[in-house]
C-alpha cells in the first residue's frame, strides 16, 4: 500500500536533524564572509558534527555500523541539511550514499575488512565519486530513441602492471573533494569496458585540485582529481557492475531533496519577513500581491515535496511499480526535473518579497537564488532528463553499457 505516513522514528530524525541544523549550520553558513558565492569554503566544523551524531552513516546498514535508514529518510534529511547549508547536504547525501553502496554490496568481504574500519573512526573520513570528466557529458549526449554510443568508456585509462592497476587521466565536479579520504574512480579498463577503482587520498600520483570560484556551479564544494601514473593494488579493482551506485544513488531523488530544502530556506525567509515589515500601516502579508505570491511559493514547495517523496517511497519499496500502485515512470527523473524548475521560481518570488533587498549580495536572498540557480542548471540539465523520461512513456529500453571487469583474484 502506497503511503508517506512518516513513522515516530522519522519524525525523531528529521526534528533532531532541523534543530541541529539551527544550531551549528545556519549561523555559519549565512555568516557575512560567506555570502559572496565566489568565496564559499567548505563548513568543516559543521560537516565533522554532523558526523558525530550519525548523519555521515545514515544510510549505511546496522550491521556494518551504521543506522540503515531507508532513501525516504534520508531525502528528509538531506532537505533539512540542505536548508541550513546545500553544500554540507551534498558531501554527507553522498558519503552516505556511497557507503551503502561500497561497504554494503559492491566490496568483497576483503575490500570491507581493509577500507570500513578506517571509516569508521573518523568522523572526518569521507567518501567521493570521481566519474565526470571535462566536456564528456557533451560528447555523449543522448541519443534519443537509439543506444548510447560508448557509454561506458572514459578518457581516464587504468592499465593493469602485474598486481596493480596503473591510472592516468582527470576528473572534475567531484562533490567533496576536500574532505575526502577515499575516491571511488570510475575509468576504462581497456576491452572490459569500464570499472571502479579504489583510490585512498596519499596514493602517489594522485593530486588533490581544490575548489575554485567557478566550482560554485555545482553543489558539495567541488574540485578536481589528476591522476599521473597512480598506481593501486589489483584488489582495489570493485567486483561486478559498479554503475549501480552512480548517478543520484541509483534513482533517489537526493538531487532534488536538497533542491527543495533551498526554496525552503528562502521560503522561510520571505515569510518571515513579510510578518515583519510594515508598509501602508499594515503588514505586507496582508496586501493582496503579497500573500497570493507567498501562497503559491507555498503550493510549489508542497507539490515538490509530494513528488520526491514519491519518488524515494518508489526506491525503497520496488514491487509497488508490479503491483500497479505506482506507475512504471523514472519517478526521481520526474521530481527532479519538476522540483528544479518549480523551486527555481518559488525562490526567485521569495526574493521579490524582499523587493531591492532580495538581490543585494550581504543578503541571504542572493545565496538561495544563487543556489536555486545552480541545481536549475547543473549536471545533464533538463532537457535530456524530460528526453528519458520521454523514453519510459514510450516503454523504450535503452541496451545496458557493456558490464565491468571483474576484481583480479
Amino acid at each position: 500500500m502506497y503511503s508517506l505516513h512518516l513513522s515516530p522514528e522519522q519524525l525523531q530524525i528529521r526534528d533532531t536533524v532541523r534543530d541541529f541544523v539551527a544550531r551549528e549550520i545556519k549561523p555559519l553558513a549565512l555568516a557575512p564572509q560567506r555570502l559572496e558565492a565566489s568565496a564559499r569554503p567548505t563548513l568543516a566544523e559543521a560537516l565533522e558534527k554532523a558526523s558525530q551524531i550519525g548523519l555521515r552513516t545514515l544510510a549505511l546498514s546496522e550491521e556494518a555500523g551504521g543506522a540503515g535508514a531507508d532513501n525516504l529518510t534520508c531525502c528528509i534529511v538531506t532537505e533539512e541539511l540542505a536548508a541550513g547549508d546545500p553544500d554540507v547536504a551534498a558531501v554527507l547525501a553522498q558519503t552516505s550514499m556511497l557507503a551503502h553502496a561500497l561497504f554494503d554490496g559492491l566490496m568483497t568481504h576483503e575490500q570491507r575488512s581493509r577500507f570500513l574500519p578506517a571509516f569508521l573512526a573518523d568522523h572526518r573520513h569521507h567518501l567521493a565519486l570521481a566519474e565526470h570528466e571535462p566536456d564528456r557529458d557533451t560528447a555523449l549526449g543522448i541519443n534519443y530513441h537509439r543506444p548510447q554510443p560508448n557509454e561506458a568508456r572514459f578518457a581516464t585509462v587504468a592499465v593493469r602492471s602485474g598486481d596493480a592497476w596503473i591510472i592516468n587521466g582527470r576528473k572534475d565536479r567531484v562533490i567533496g573533494i576536500s574532505q575526502a579520504a577515499l575516491f571511488a574512480v570510475r575509468a576504462s579498463l581497456g576491452d572490459n569496458g569500464a570499472g571502479t577503482l579504489l583510490v585512498s587520498r596519499d596514493t602517489p600520483g594522485l593530486t588533490v585540485t581544490p575548489p575554485e570560484a567557478n566550482a560554485q556551479w555545482h553543489h558539495g564544494a567541488c574540485g578536481a582529481l589528476v591522476l599521473q601514473d597512480c598506481r593501486v593494488p589489483a584488489e582495489n579493482c570493485l567486483a561486478g557492475d559498479a554503475a549501480l551506485f552512480c548517478h543520484a544513488g541509483g534513482g533517489i531523488p537526493q538531487d532534488a531533496a536538497f533542491n527543495l530544502g533551498i526554496g525552503r530556506a528562502a521560503y522561510e525567509a520571505a515569510l518571515d519577513y513579510a510578518q515583519l515589515r510594515v508598509q501602508g500601516g499594515r503588514r505586507i502579508i496582508e496586501h493582496q500581491a503579497i500573500g497570493a505570491k507567498l501562497a503559491e511559493i507555498a503550493v510549489r514547495l508542497e507539490v515538490a515535496r509530494a513528488a520526491i517523496w514519491q519518488a524515494a517511497w518508489a526506491s525503497d519499496h520496488p514491487d509497488a511499480v508490479a503491483e500497479r500502485s505506482l506507475p512504471d515512470l523514472p519517478l526521481s527523473t520526474i521530481a527532479s526535473v519538476f522540483a528544479a524548475e518549480a523551486i527555481y521560481r518559488a525562490v526567485k518570488d521569495a526574493a521579490e518579497c524582499f523587493g531591492a533587498m532580495g538581490v543585494m549580495r550581504d543578503m541571504p536572498m542572493h545565496k538561495y537564488v544563487h543556489d536555486a540557480r545552480v541545481c536549475l542548471h547543473s549536471g545533464a540539465g533538463a532537457s535530456e532528463a524530460k528526453l528519458r523520461i520521454a523514453e519510459a512513456l514510450a516503454r523504450y529500453r535503452r541496451p545496458a553499457a557493456p558490464a565491468a571487469v571483474l576484481a583480479a583474484e
